[in-house]
């Protein structure tokens, strides 16, 4: 199995957190961390809401698309 490299993150939350947090900071920081990406991940697909002039039908329109493949025993 080859070792995978750091990301450039990974490498500079390893130099700025390089001593022990408590439980709720280690909290703290996990929840922004995921709200920072959540935020980003929204920002996305508003964008490509926009873009491609989607609106609720379209989800509607989406969530009820049948693709799969029949299944066939033979």
């Amino acid at each position: 199995m080859q070792a995978q490299k750091l990301t450039n993150l990974q490498l500079k939350l390893l130099k700025i957190f390089s001593y022990q947090l408590n439980q709720q900071q280690l909290t703290d920081i996990k929840n922004l961390l995921a709200n920072y990406f959540a935020a980003q991940a929204t920002q996305e697909m508003d964008k490509l809401w926009e873009e491609n002039n989607w609106d609720n039908t379209t989800m509607t329109n989406w969530a009820n698309e049948h693709l799969r493949t029949p299944y066939n025993p033979s």
